[in-house]
């Protein structure tokens, strides 16, 4: 009888446990929407115009172009008037981008006008009630990377078939342009690089940012090199071996990146068109494509630019008490006499005016007051780091050398960032 009545009771909770659990309110799902978020660019919200994008036209102008879209002249003389000391709208280039930021109505009238001279300058001219100019960065990614090779014929050659980027290739041949001869590389030779490139949005390749660090190899030589800040006021940097010894040296080795010595310095040189006379050639001949720039090999002032005789259109510079240099048989200068250049500066084009058979520049060297040889010249170097950074330079570059040492000439190119480095971005 008593287990009867316990079952009984039993059943009872049972039966009033499931009719609360039935009495519970039924919870509806709630539906969250996530608003996407706005599309910025330039810092505007893209969606509160309507905008415009072209490219500068021949015959463009700012003005042109703000009358196109219903500005008139009066308004458009008082905001390039205001904009002028900020940034000069004549300076428009053919083939560059821009953008109209429009109300978003029916008159869609113009707002903000916005430039882009490269890929990440930006120059932003608004003019609604009043009229504001200012410059901008869009927001880059930094991603490292390294490259090595073997060279087989050059240099130029080898890393464009690796896919390197060209701005890279010119940049080796600017860091090493003063200790290593290019028009000289051997078979065999070797390099390793350690170098940043610029990307927008992840996606978007907007060159080089840096090399910080380079190995070269050649005729059995070891050439490092660091990329180090020397003075961070300043924002100077510049390029040194393992021993903090400068790599850049006063001069360059030649005038034209990736050219060829036509016909070097010789003071007992025959011709056979002149009937195999004596005719010393006092120059070094850089056989190069017309057009191509031609670069000051040391700082210094222009003292002649002008055209004569057998030397065509030419440019000389002097660079100190001791040395001046000529460049001559251009397509046309771009400095004048009195300007002041520095080094790597563009001084003018290849050409064939003059005494010439092909397009090319000769190069003439002046070491107190006579022509020489550079290339049997032994230049000063210049200045090695200041002995107060020497430590913190040696400190600096131990994880670098690290680094390129353990780079494989097999790897070719490798994203350092896919095996755990760092990738670093910046406004």
């Amino acid at each position: 009888m008593q287990s009867k009545q316990l079952l009984i009771a039993l059943i009872l909770c049972v039966c009033v446990f499931s009719c609360k659990q039935e009495e519970k309110p039924k919870v509806e799902p709630v539906e969250v929407i996530i608003e996407p978020e706005p599309i910025t660019e330039f810092g505007f919200i893209l969606k509160d115009f309507i905008v415009k994008r072209d490219t500068i036209k021949s015959g463009d102008s700012f003005g042109e172009i703000l009358e196109r879209n219903h500005i008139g002249y009066p308004r458009i003389f008082n905001i390039a008037e205001n904009a002028k000391d900020s940034f000069d709208i004549r300076r428009l280039q053919v083939g560059k981008p821009y953008t109209l930021l429009c109300t978003n109505d029916s008159l869609q009238t113009p707002e903000c006008f916005i430039y882009q001279p490269n890929n990440i300058d930006y120059v932003v001219i608004k003019f609604t009630d009043s009229i504001e100019t200012y410059k901008g960065k869009k927001p880059i990614t930094l991603v490292e990377r390294i490259a090595s090779g073997i060279v087989m014929n050059n240099l130029s050659e080898t890393m464009e078939s690796q896919g390197l980027p060209y701005q890279l290739i010119n940049d080796m041949s600017d860091i090493y342009a003063w200790t290593i001869d290019f028009f000289r590389l051997q078979k065999g030779d070797r390099f390793k690089i350690v170098y940043k490139q610029r990307f927008i949005q992840d996606s978007i390749y907007a060159g080089i940012e840096s090399i910080d660090a380079a190995y070269f190899q050649h005729k059995d030589e070891h050439f490092y090199a660091f990329n180090f800040e020397v003075d961070s006021t300043k924002n100077i940097s510049d390029y040194f071996d393992e021993n903090t010894k400068s790599l850049r040296r006063t001069f360059l080795k030649a005038p034209v990146q990736f050219s060829r010595i036509s016909s070097r310095y010789n003071l007992n040189r025959r011709i056979k068109y002149y009937g195999y006379r004596l005719r010393p050639h006092k120059g070094t001949d850089f056989a190069a494509p017309i057009g191509t720039p031609i670069l000051a090999t040391a700082n210094g002032t222009v003292t002649e630019s002008t055209r004569r005789g057998g030397n065509g259109k030419y440019v000389k510079i002097k660079h100190n008490g001791t040395y001046s240099t000529q460049y001559l048989h251009m397509q046309k200068q771009n400095v004048k006499k009195g300007a002041f250049v520095k080094q790597g500066d563009v001084i003018g084009y290849v050409g064939m005016t003059g005494n010439t058979g092909g397009p090319h520049v000769c190069y003439r060297f002046w070491k107190n007051g006579k022509q020489v040889d550079p290339f049997r010249e032994k230049l000063p170097a210049a200045e090695s780091i200041p002995d107060a950074l020497k430590a913190k330079y040696t400190e600096f570059i131990k994880p670098l050398k690290l680094q390129l040492d353990n780079i494989q000439f097999e790897d070719h190119i490798t994203d350092i960032a896919s095996q755990g480095k760092t990738i670093t971005s910046k406004i």
